[in-house]
């Protein structure tokens, strides 16, 4: 017998909003306990056959409300003489179904076997009620269903992709609570039901472990089919949990499981790997297209151009963050090996060498450090062997040694050390600072990096020109000889003459040693200056730094990363990573000195380096030793001393040629050659006349007031305005170049109609730098979801959106129109 206190809630709910009840148990089963229950002022009228009777009671009291209970079988037709109040008021029952549908205002008495198939379902109030939430007027019985399934497994909605979202965040995780309540509550036919007519998967036995093998099975071949259309639901879904960062790590997971069991590996192993750039699902691909694409950038066999594509199609793989570094390093290594094979037999002159230098050629390093600190950061590091051999070998020996000669033969001419198109590093403090403080006004900050070479300079003037409000030009000075700390140090403070001592250390600035923070200090003191390193500045809170800035118009800080690291034998492999701290600490830097209120910034170095990540080949020493009546310094890339013997290994200078006061003497191995010394690197070095060691980086930095950046243009560009199929392609145009002002742009792509989303959600990415328009157009394809179907002959809507920062949210910035206009009939309802 169902629960008394349940039947009287029921009829109180009924009673508080009708004034008539009529009650049929054909049973009989409460007649006893009709008088117990407590239903407060209502008239109990017992029909017991006097139908007339309790007819003429209804409708001679207008005022009170009646319940009339009426036991046994009820008369057909005409036969009821109660049928058109009964018509009029409704009838209660008390049996669990109906008082279940009664309850939860399901009207539709399609619905009863649906409550009364899953009883166990509504034991439960707490189920009962999140369910009761969820209904809506005009619900059937596959919605109910479908809600029913939406409370088991705690889904955000009822379609057929929220459950799946939910029970494959399971799966990932190695557990079933979620599916076992739907076997448990009877639920689980409906849900393989659902992904047979939907998502076309069938399956004699279906589990979800066989549903995600089929679903990735689908995937790999981009869930082609015979019968157009198939699988676009799949498809839809599939890359809507794909793309949607709340699964991606759970889609991982899935991919990695399924490719083992699908033996993706082998499937791919014959496929080339461009045909397969496109496939971003599973990590075995990724590393085939690495290890291919490798191998042809090291024979030259694939364009830096086909590269940047591939590379640019890798982004959107699930194993993107993992496998970054490779694709970077292939990428720079591509970019490094055209850039060789591409320089001239030649250079006409140093003037031309040290322009050419600061236009094109300071790339080769720089691609060559990114190269190497990518190899020697990624965590994997098997697969880029062989190009790397192939790099190292290359930018060794036919950038910094045979081109290296080629640069030693546009130096021959030179018997002084100075340039037409460079001016003399000595002269920094003259052409770049007293003209900012001359008025005695203006400040000026002077942050110098020890051994930041001019291709890692030319990186941070770009960072700092993607900050908001910042701008940075880059221009060179011509280093001094030797290319040494000391020298190179004393070079940029306010002096009139330098004198070399003969060991090196200290150098003089008009008499004043040079060496150390202090002595520094001491010397810009002299035109109200200040000395401090970086360090300190770091550790500065920002009040006090900007306390600091009052008092001073003239700062030097001096920054010790890369030469601190290159120096030394244990650490100079470190030289690369170094370089990527010293980029975040000048940034930093750069930052604070602005919070504190300066406006003029100048971001210079000593000197800068070679580096080559092997070990050095016995024909880069020279087997000669430097001759003459005294040589008081030998270092690794010069030497000093009183009438050094001339040689043809060696670049000789008297102080006088080399722009210095006294009478010391300078020689230089020529080329990329070392003086082989005991104990020290091999892989460091700078002292020399190269190109990397000489070419010495200005920086000049302001802050604007008025904000500068701004993403990337990308338009739309259509080619119909109709929807034919279950699938958009659609071409988009990044408008114009990538610089640091002009940002790349993250778009992801949906059809909508008002809020409702009607597709799959691609992401592209616009970040190309390529001046030629063919090179920054992209293609998307978006397939439909079955919400489109109730939408056929009616305009949509495709939006272009792009991320907001700082939020997991995004807004649209674009949209064309479309219109839906496809001929089939397909009932997609879950």
């Amino acid at each position: 017998m169902t629960d008394l206190t349940s039947v009287q809630h029921a009829l109180q709910s009924r009673l508080a909003s009708q004034r008539v009840v009529f009650w049929h148990d054909p049973t009989g089963e409460y007649a006893a306990d009709l008088d117990a229950l407590d239903l407060g002022a209502v008239n109990v009228i017992r029909v017991e056959g006097n139908e007339l009777g309790a007819k003429n009671t209804i409708l001679a009291d207008h005022v009170n409300k009646h319940l009339v209970y009426r036991a046994g079988d009820v008369p057909r037709g005409t036969g009821n003489w109660l049928l058109d109040l009964e018509l009029a008021y409704g009838v209660f029952t008390a049996d669990k179904t109906s008082m279940l549908q009664q309850e939860l205002g399901l009207n539709d008495p399609a619905l009863l076997p649906v409550i009364e198939q899953h009883q166990k379902f509504f034991a439960a109030n707490s189920r009962k009620q999140a369910l009761e939430k969820l209904l809506s007027d005009g619900d059937d019985a596959a919605r109910l269903r479908a809600k029913m399934c939406q409370v088991l497994v705690k889904a955000s909605g009822n379609k057929l992709t929220d459950i799946v979202r939910e029970l494959l965040v399971e799966n990932a995780a190695g557990k079933s609570a979620k599916f076992d309540d739907l076997v448990a509550f009877g639920l689980d036919q409906f849900f393989w039901d659902g992904l047979a007519s939907i998502y076309k998967y069938r399956s004699a036995t279906p589990t979800m472990d066989d549903f995600v093998l089929w679903m990735f099975g689908r995937a790999i071949e981009d869930f082609a089919s015979d019968a157009p259309d198939e699988f676009r639901n799949i498809r839809s879904d599939f890359n809507a949990l794909r793309y949607d960062v709340r699964t991606q790590d759970v889609m991982t997971t899935l991919a990695s499981r399924a490719a083992d069991a699908l033996d993706v590996k082998s499937k791919i192993d014959q496929r080339d790997y461009r045909e397969l750039a496109k496939i971003t699902i599973f990590e075995e691909v990724d590393r085939k297209v690495i290890v291919d694409l490798a191998a042809a950038v090291a024979t030259q066999s694939v364009t830096p151009r086909e590269v940047a594509d591939i590379v640019r199609q890798r982004q959107h793989s699930l194993w993107s963050t993992k496998y970054a570094k490779l694709y970077d390093a292939i990428q720079s290594a591509s970019e490094l090996l055209a850039a060789i094979a591409a320089l001239p037999h030649a250079i006409a002159s140093a003037t031309v060498g040290l322009e050419k230098y600061q236009s094109d050629w300071f790339r080769i390093d720089q691609h060559y450090r990114w190269f190497t600190y990518a190899h020697q950061t990624a965590d994997f590091h098997k697969p880029l062997e062989a190009l790397k051999a192939e790099v190292d070998k290359q930018y060794a020996n036919k950038y910094l040694y045979d081109f290296g000669g080629l640069w030693q033969q546009a130096l021959g001419p030179m018997s002084e050390w100075k340039s037409a198109t460079l001016a003399p590093q000595a002269k920094f403090f003259d052409r770049h600072v007293t003209p900012v403080v001359k008025d005695g006004r203006t400040k000026v900050v002077v942050i110098i990096s020890d051994g930041m070479r001019y291709e890692i300079a030319e990186q941070l003037a770009s960072m700092i020109r993607g900050e908001d409000r910042f701008d940075a030009s880059l221009s060179a000075v011509l280093g001094s000889l030797p290319s040494y700390t000391q020298l190179g140090m004393a070079s940029l403070l306010p002096h009139s003459s330098l004198e070399l001592d003969p060991d090196g250390l200290p150098v003089l600035a008009d008499g004043k040693p040079t060496n150390g923070t202090a002595n520094r200090d001491k010397i810009l003191q002299a035109v109200k200056g200040h000395a401090i390193s970086a360090a300190e500045v770091l550790a500065m809170p920002g009040s006090e730094l900007r306390e600091l800035y009052t008092k001073h118009q003239v700062f030097y800080v001096y920054h010790d990363r890369i030469d601190a690291a290159g120096d030394k034998a244990p650490t100079e492999r470190t030289v690369f990573e170094a370089a990527e701290e010293t980029l975040r600490e000048l940034l930093l830097l750069v930052k604070k000195w602005t919070n504190a209120n300066a406006t003029n910034i100048l971001i210079t170095a000593d000197h800068g380096f070679q580096y080559q990540d092997t070990p050095l080949e016995q024909a880069y020493y020279l087997s000669e030793s430097p001759q003459g009546d005294a040589v008081t310094k030998t270092n690794r890339r010069y030497v000093l001393g009183w009438s050094l013997k001339p040689s043809p290994s060696f670049m000789t200078f008297t102080s006088a040629q080399a722009g210095l006061a006294g009478n010391i003497d300078i020689q230089i191995p020529k080329s990329i050659h070392r003086i082989p010394l005991p104990g020290a690197g091999t892989r460091y070095v700078h002292g020399g006349a190269s190109l990397q060691e000489i070419v010495v980086p200005v920086i000049a930095v302001n802050k604007k007031r008025k904000s500068d950046i701004r993403p990337v243009d990308v338009d739309l560009m259509p080619e119909t305005d109709k929807i034919t199929t279950g699938q958009l392609a659609v071409k988009l145009l990044q408008r114009e170049v990538v610089t640091d002002k002009i940002q790349a742009r993250q778009v992801r792509l949906g059809l909508y109609v008002g809020d409702t989303l009607i597709s799959d959600q691609p992401v592209l990415t616009f970040d190309s730098t390529s001046d030629d328009q063919r090179d920054r157009y992209q293609k998307a394809v978006l397939y439909l979801t079955p919400d489109a179907d109730q939408y056929n002959n009616r305009p949509v809507e495709l939006r272009l959106e792009e991320p907001i920062p700082n939020t997991t949210q995004w807004k649209s910035f674009s949209k064309g129109n479309y219109t839906i206009k496809r001929s089939f009939t397909t009932d997609f309802d879950f």
